[in-house]
């Protein structure tokens, strides 16, 4: 670079003076300093697209590809956590539950803009650092063809996200409040939930919509504790019954958000077993609503799930299900959360305390001949500190009371270290 400077300062003829040559050098290097970084970008298809918007449905690592000239875009995320539980139950007895912590996710985001129509997008995740044995996962969480119609219309297939409440497309960290996911977000809407499937996206002024058909849940894995096991995640998933989900969002404006997500299928996917021929379908339909203004936040969550033919799921699970361990016939549940950003998203920085209430069953009514277990009827409240020292990076703690109307729940402190890229 400093051969190439002085070959052209010599070349100048209008150079005469100290100040104006040290002027046109610093300027000559700015120049280079740009081509290489446009050199740079050539070469690596726009990779290092920087992760701060959010586009269609997608958090803002997951979606930079949406952003790119063409050829690669690579993102990701990490969590780790650090959770401290209360040595005793709601009602005085030993809990029984250990302190941890935990790597609990690194995701990696690969997208390819092959041109300005077909686009590639994959996520693929580690949980509690892999799966070398333990609890370890890794997987795809999803990977899809979208071909770009036409802002109203577009059309995308493989293993897609269900686009259902508000943290299952928007699993980044850095987007929700609390080290844990807020729990209807994982039991009743189990996210990170997918399946294969394919269907149209789009945005129509100030609605955006997105409707997929997409392989159906396996019912007899569901338990009295939600339908989270019931995911087939696009694994050799059974295709005997499918399901249709769909999702409105109304935006009249930058702050506000209402919306509606629905979901129905078959869920017996033919299973029999026991002497029992498995028949049951599943509906989840969900309210959301969010409202930002002047660092004032509010976010709403309320779902309801209903499973029909639930017997004989209970009947068709390889150790059939008796007493209270029943599969819910109606799951319910809400929260309200309530939070102030004192720095009001000043260059990408927030502090935001943060209240959040929620409310679920899972066993809110179940089949004749069984009972409900009053472990899963439970009321939480969550106080914690969502701190971004840049918006790529977020500091949680939280405190969570945890009350179930058997008087099992168990209080606990929480800290989490998040960040996407």
């Amino acid at each position: 670079m400093k051969l190439l400077i002085v070959f052209l300062l010599v070349l100048s003829p209008f150079v005469s003076r100290a100040d104006d040559t040290q002027k046109e050098i610093e300027e000559l290097k700015r120049r280079l300093d740009i081509m290489a970084s446009e050199i740079e970008k050539m070469k690596l298809g726009d990779v290092a697209v920087k992760a701060d918007q959010i586009m269609y449905g997608l958090s803002p690592a997951a979606s930079k590809i949406y952003r790119v000239n063409q050829g690669l875009s690579i993102g990701g995320y990490g969590e780790i956590i650090y959770k401290n539980v209360d040595s005793k139950k709601q009602d005085g007895s030993d809990s029984g539950v250990k302190d941890t912590t935990d790597v609990l996710r690194a995701i990696l985001y690969v997208g390819y803009k092959i041109d300005e129509k077909f686009i590639i997008n994959t996520e693929f995740e580690f949980e509690h650092v892999g799966a070398d044995g333990g609890s370890g996962f890794a997987g795809a969480e999803f990977a899809y063809l979208d071909y770009l119609h036409d802002p109203k219309l577009n059309i995308r297939a493989g293993l897609l996200l269900m686009p259902m409440g508000f943290v299952n497309e928007l699993h980044e960290p850095t987007i929700f409040h609390g080290v844990n996911r807020p729990d209807i977000e994982s039991k009743i809407l189990p996210t990170t939930w997918r399946e294969n499937g394919l269907g149209i996206w789009g945005d129509i002024n100030n609605f955006t919509y997105r409707t997929y058909v997409v392989n159906g849940f396996k019912g007899e894995n569901f338990s009295s504790t939600g339908l989270r096991s019931g995911r087939q995640k696009g694994a050799q998933a059974t295709a005997q019954d499918l399901a249709w989900v769909g999702r409105l969002d109304y935006k009249p404006n930058a702050g506000a958000l209402f919306g509606v997500s629905g979901y129905f299928g078959g869920t017996d996917q033919d299973t029999e077993r026991n002497g029992v021929k498995a028949t049951a379908q599943t509906t989840i339909v969900d309210t959301h609503i969010e409202y930002k203004k002047n660092g004032y936040e509010m976010r709403f969550l309320g779902v309801m799930a209903k499973n029909t033919g639930v017997k004989s799921l209970n009947n068709v699970k390889t150790t059939p299900a008796t007493g209270n361990a029943s599969i819910g016939e109606e799951l319910k549940g809400y929260y309200i959360q309530l939070g102030y950003d004192f720095w009001q998203g000043l260059n990408g920085e927030a502090f935001v305390p943060f209240f959040r209430f929620s409310q679920y069953d899972t066993q809110a009514k179940v089949p004749s001949g069984f009972s409900r277990n009053p472990a899963n009827d439970v009321t939480k409240s969550t106080l914690g500190i969502s701190y971004k020292p840049h918006q790529n990076v977020i500091v949680k703690a939280d405190y969570e009371q945890e009350k179930t109307r058997a008087n099992t729940g168990v209080d606990s402190f929480n800290l989490g270290l998040g960040f996407n890229f």
